[in-house]
């Protein structure tokens, strides 16, 4: 069985198709689909199935590449030992931070790397985020509670569960309430994050306890940008209650709603292969620190 093959199978299940896996290890994309055929040859059941134009990975093909990770992983491990004999390693370790995540990790992170870095911000919809680890070694991703996890080819840690709040401008009628409940929102104009992004959910949610569809008046998914918004006057909206901190000034408020919880949990993700680097598993150490000293402060 062929490493480089293996490698093909899992790009597409990560990447999503043969343009795409052909684009980032610069081959052609005939290359990638007869190396995927010889795979092929070598097995009884299909590894693959096309989806319109699309080719993906069936059940068989996931798990072939969830397996394929540990040969990924022997083979980093391996040059990761013989490159440790020759010289120290200087390749600077890539991540790929969620913007509002990255407002209070990197200041910390910069301050003391751990390592050499470069930083990249990525704001995608929650399905994407398994994907940029083909990029950087450590992704900084968020989900809700009730999605999907993540795939078991990806080593994932949990950094925390933040609590979700309203944000309100001062001048609002709940602005001084301690408690708000679900029907105290009624008639309220809201901000929400795009469709298919991680906390356009929670809107769903709360209507459902407000017992009304809510009225979407912008979408926006940069929190700097929504805080803003709110302090115009444009509508309330949830804001993530540790990592939002630097963005609340006298005239914003952050409020709990009571008899529920809203929350999204912040993990790092990596590929077995990145984290055979001592430099990158060095940098998600750091994180989780980091990630502990933000709670421990809250």
């Amino acid at each position: 069985m062929d490493a480089y093959r293996l490698r093909l199978l899992r790009e597409l299940g990560d990447r999503g198709s043969v343009a795409a896996v052909a684009s980032a290890l610069f081959v052609t994309p005939s290359a990638v689909s007869q190396q995927l055929a010889a795979l092929q040859h070598e097995f009884a059941v299909p590894l693959t199935e096309r989806s319109g134009r699309v080719l993906r990975l069936t059940p068989a093909g996931e798990a072939l590449a969830t397996a394929s990770v540990k040969v990924e992983t022997a083979l980093a491990e391996a040059d990761e030992a013989v490159t440790a004999f020759l010289a120290a390693d200087e390749r600077a370790v890539t991540i790929g931070s969620l913007p509002s995540v990255a407002l209070v990790f990197l200041p910390r992170l910069l301050a003391d790397p751990p390592a050499p870095l470069r930083i990249t911000d990525v704001d995608v919809s929650v399905d994407r985020f398994p994907s940029q680890t083909a990029d950087h070694d450590l992704v900084i991703a968020h989900r809700l509670p009730d999605a999907s996890p993540w795939p078991e080819r990806l080593t994932s840690a949990p950094l925390f569960a933040e609590p979700l709040d309203l944000v309100l401008p001062l001048s609002h009628r709940l602005a001084r309430a301690r408690s708000i409940r679900p029907h105290d929102l009624r008639g309220e104009r809201w901000l929400s994050a795009h469709a298919d992004f991680p906390l356009a959910g929670v809107l769903d949610h709360l209507g459902a306890l407000v017992g009304e569809k809510p009225l979407i008046a912008h979408e926006i998914n940069d929190f700097p940008l929504l805080a803003a918004a709110v302090r115009a006057g444009a509508g309330i909206g949830m804001l993530p209650r540790f990592t939002s901190a630097p963005l609340l000034d006298d005239d914003l408020v952050l409020r709990p709603i009571s008899g529920a919880r809203f929350v999204r949990h912040v993990d790092v993700l990596a590929r077995g292969e990145s984290l055979a680097r001592s430099s990158v598993r060095s940098v998600f150490s750091s994180l989780r620190r980091i990630a502990h000293e933000i709670e421990q402060r809250q």
